[in-house]
């Protein structure tokens, strides 16, 4: 009897032993098949065209948060009434978004009389904080003046002005109290044309597909003018690995050997999210590039900036358009659009929509100067994401012969 009682127990203690390991482990896998996979894309994304909730809206009260946001001079009167004109046009007479202009000197009477004129909706126009514009104390003069002298065959390479615009708009203007009570911007520039009916709001589709930076144009920046960049990037991210998205697009920037590629989203078009650049990852970002005087020891730019910013803290899949900013050749599954439906110039080079879009927007631009598939064009690498017969890319991240 005893020795059965004994076995009755052993039995006892394993099945009980057996019940609390299983309490702790994960569900089986058939009860996870109700969750949907993330949708597998055999064609670049921009292929499907915006919903068309997005379209039906211009009579309705539904709005997102969101801005115009311009940085111009008085001298950009003209320019800046030219491209005011086109936006109010094709776009913003049916949606009423609000305008934001910025100066770091104060607009003319005339110069807000006649751009005021050109819209019934609401504009301010704001005065640039001058430790928001003019180059750092703290800034080597001797050794920016060299380095102006050895770009001045650059474009800009030899400007004071266009560095401070481009630390400006990396690291400063998302801070002014006249931004603050929006979520989203659209940047537009002084002489810049619209070619198409814009009939569906951007920036609903921003917020309701969850995106965070939108563009049309994408093209190699010029080497000599970045020096110094790519390392300071690595370096951020080899001291601040936890800040960056889990599932981040850093991938895009880079070639197969782990370099920068030199890529970028052109960002004088930007549609995005201001909360992007105002998170903690992005503001310990700037300032980590700030430090190193590149703005002004070189000519780094806001648009690698910004660029490698939307790539580094917002999911692959929040950047709408992201062209495969290099050769890459992984196949990952994206949620991603390309804004195919707005036509857009900033001389030299222009989008203009293919395809159904073209004819919905009833564009007047020319789809044979369309600049996605020139020469210089990174559209086409984005679309060799979606190639099956490539294989993956290094997952290094390495320095590019000094750049």
């Amino acid at each position: 009897m005893l020795r059965r009682r004994h076995i009755y127990l052993g039995l006892f203690a394993v099945l009980a032993l057996y019940y609390l390991v299983s309490r702790r482990r994960p569900p089986p896998a058939q009860n996870l098949a109700h969750v949907t996979p993330p949708k597998i894309w055999h064609e670049p994304p921009y292929n499907t065209p915006i919903p068309e909730k997005y379209y039906h809206t211009q009579n309705t009260t539904e709005r997102a948060s969101a801005a115009i946001v311009i940085l111009a001079r008085n001298r950009d009167r003209l320019g800046m009434i030219s491209s005011v004109t086109q936006f109010e046009e094709k776009f913003n007479k049916k949606f009423g978004y609000p305008y934001v202009f910025f100066n770091e000197e104060p607009f003319s009477d005339e110069f807000k009389r006649e751009i005021s004129a050109l819209t019934t909706a609401p504009v301010q126009f704001g005065l640039i904080p001058p430790e928001h514009w003019y180059q750092p104390a703290w800034i080597d003069e001797d050794k920016a003046s060299r380095a102006r002298s050895k770009l001045k065959n650059a474009p800009y390479g030899d400007s004071v002005p266009y560095r401070n615009m481009c630390r400006y708009q990396s690291g400063f203007f998302f801070r002014s109290e006249l931004l603050k009570p929006f979520k989203y911007y659209w940047r537009i520039e002084p002489d810049v044309r619209f070619f198409c009916d814009i009939d569906f709001d951007p920036f609903l589709f921003m917020q309701g597909e969850d995106k965070k930076y939108g563009f049309t144009i994408s093209l190699p920046d010029i080497k000599s003018t970045l020096k110094g960049f790519w390392p300071a990037v690595v370096e951020f991210i080899q001291e601040n690995p936890a800040l960056l998205s889990p599932d981040n697009a850093l991938e895009m920037l880079k070639d197969r050997k782990g370099y920068y590629n030199m890529c970028h989203f052109w960002s004088n078009f930007e549609i995005a999210s201001l909360d992007l650049w105002r998170s903690p990852a992005y503001l310990k970002f700037f300032e980590h590039l700030d430090s190193k005087g590149g703005f002004y020891y070189h000519r780094w730019g806001d648009a690698p900036v910004h660029s490698i910013g939307a790539a580094l803290f917002a999911r692959k899949d929040q950047i709408v358009r992201p062209l495969r900013l290099c050769k890459c050749t992984r196949f990952i599954n994206l949620r991603q659009h390309f804004f195919n439906e707005i036509g857009y110039a900033h001389m030299p080079f222009e989008h203009c929509p293919t395809g159904p879009s073209y004819e919905r927007g009833r564009c007047t631009c020319d789809p044979a100067k369309n600049f996605d598939r020139g020469g210089f064009s990174c559209l086409r690498k984005y679309d060799e994401l979606f190639d099956l017969n490539r294989t993956s890319t290094s997952t290094t991240v390495a320095l590019w012969n000094g750049y």
